[in-house]
């Protein structure tokens, strides 16, 4: 059963500790498909420098937010980050003034699947 679009809205308008800490979070789960927000990775005191003692490699980094789209019907999935993720954010803001039917969501989602390019790897 998809979560309350209300709460889902709720979760991207707290800008929390709470909420940074995760790397990602679900937000909606249906049998059709699932949105995942990604949360852009603090940047660390000190994170650019590096020692030559320092063999390790650098640590990969979000650089900014983003929402990943997965249609299970067709087992693809997009992500959308920049300016894609900030009109997505804002569906998701008038879903919660508005409170939309399931169907409307999943139609709105599926006006996505046409830039879904990438087969979904499980790891």
């Amino acid at each position: 059963m998809p979560e309350d679009l209300n709460s889902v809205a709720l979760k991207l308008s707290h800008t929390g500790e709470q909420t940074r800490k995760n790397t990602m979070q679900m937000l909606y789960d249906s049998e059709s498909f699932v949105v995942v927000h990604m949360f852009a990775d603090p940047m660390e005191s000190g994170a650019n420098t590096t020692t030559d003692t320092d063999a390790s490699p650098p640590t990969p980094r979000l650089a900014r937010h983003g929402f990943e789209i997965v249609d299970k019907r067709s087992g693809k999935e997009l992500y959308l980050d920049g300016s894609w993720a900030e009109m997505f954010q804002q569906q998701i803001l008038a879903w919660q003034r508005d409170t939309p039917t399931q169907e409307e969501v999943e139609l709105t989602l599926d006006s996505y699947t046409g830039l879904a390019q990438n087969p979904v790897v499980v790891h």
